[in-house]
């Protein structure tokens, strides 16, 4: 029986290198993201988000991270509010 484990992961958003291109938001599968005012990426429908790692991918300035949720964080890049609990 092939079993896998289940991690903890958290979405972190880094908006000091976001300028905006809008490339996470128009592969998000599920509408997670969306541009703010200030046309920074946002985090605006978390429970949707099945984290499969299309906007990290894709993200040309790597502002969009999928860490653990227990991985230590640099402090220009905290996660968005609610992000730690969801399961991957």
């Amino acid at each position: 029986m092939n079993i896998m484990a289940k991690r903890s992961k958290v979405l972190v958003v880094n908006r000091g290198w976001c300028k905006g291109c809008n490339i996470c938001v128009a592969f998000c599968p599920q509408n997670v993201l969306e541009l703010d005012a200030d046309e920074k990426v946002v985090i605006s429908r978390l429970e949707a988000c099945t984290y499969c790692g299309l906007c990290e991918l894709r993200c040309p300035d790597l502002a969009i991270t999928l860490e653990d949720a227990d991985a230590p964080r640099a402090s220009s890049a905290q996660p968005e509010p609610r992000q730690e609990s969801s399961e991957l």
